[in-house]
């Protein structure tokens, strides 16, 4: 992107804003605030998971300072994309002013998952891991539509 355009503006939507739109949030800014300006909310927030905290701060990525938000909370501005990360926000996503691309990738939720704590942490770690990749292809991949 060139210097003299403007950031693209995102928004990663879940349904609590707890989990998978902070760790993308998270990754946008560790990884693209050069030509991303990266937002994050929920459709009915609750409070930041503190084992996505713990695997981000693994990666070297502090998400410890983010705290949950309603998507209201952003009604005015005005996103290029929003990207939904579960099948929740994707249903109950509300529509925005101006032109924001509705982008849907549905990534799975580990904060639920039964297990012991080593088998719940891998799969926050999975989730990480495959949420970087995901940001890793931004934002030429927002062009490409979902399989969803």
């Amino acid at each position: 992107m060139c210097k003299d355009k403007e950031k693209v503006k995102v928004l990663f939507l879940c349904t609590g804003n707890a989990c998978r739109s902070q760790i993308a949030q998270g990754w946008a800014k560790h990884l693209k605030s050069d030509v991303m300006q990266s937002f994050s909310a929920g459709v009915a927030p609750g409070m930041v998971n503190t084992h996505a905290i713990e695997v981000m701060a693994e990666a070297g990525v502090d998400i410890s300072n983010h705290h949950s938000k309603h998507v209201d909370e952003l009604k005015d501005i005005d996103f290029d994309y929003v990207v939904t990360v579960c099948d929740n926000a994707r249903e109950q996503c509300p529509v925005f002013a101006g032109d924001a691309t509705r982008i849907h990738r549905s990534f799975f939720d580990p904060s639920f998952m039964p297990g012991t704590l080593d088998e719940i942490m891998a799969a926050f770690r999975k989730l990480r891991d495959d949420m970087k990749a995901f940001i890793e292809s931004m934002p030429e991949s927002l062009e490409i539509p979902s399989k969803d």
